[in-house]
């Protein structure tokens, strides 16, 4: 996966998040995956995920959510 330009992208919160709430991260869909950061340092490291791999993530979460 090729680097990715934060200015670029079109970030995300969760709609779980607050207005005001700095604890998130954000999503960004990017090619080939999604790319994600944390709110608070928008400027900082971004983590990638290919699709496959983040809807791993996401059922798993599901998963535990559900008990």
């Amino acid at each position: 996966m090729t680097a990715v330009d934060p200015a670029q992208v079109c970030w995300r919160k969760s709609s779980r998040s607050g207005a005001n709430d700095s604890n998130c991260v954000e999503v960004a869909e990017v090619s080939g995956g999604l790319a994600v950061r944390d709110s608070k340092d928008q400027g900082g490291p971004v983590l990638h995920f290919g699709r496959d791999a983040w809807s791993s993530f996401l059922g798993g979460l599901r998963h535990r959510l559900r008990g």
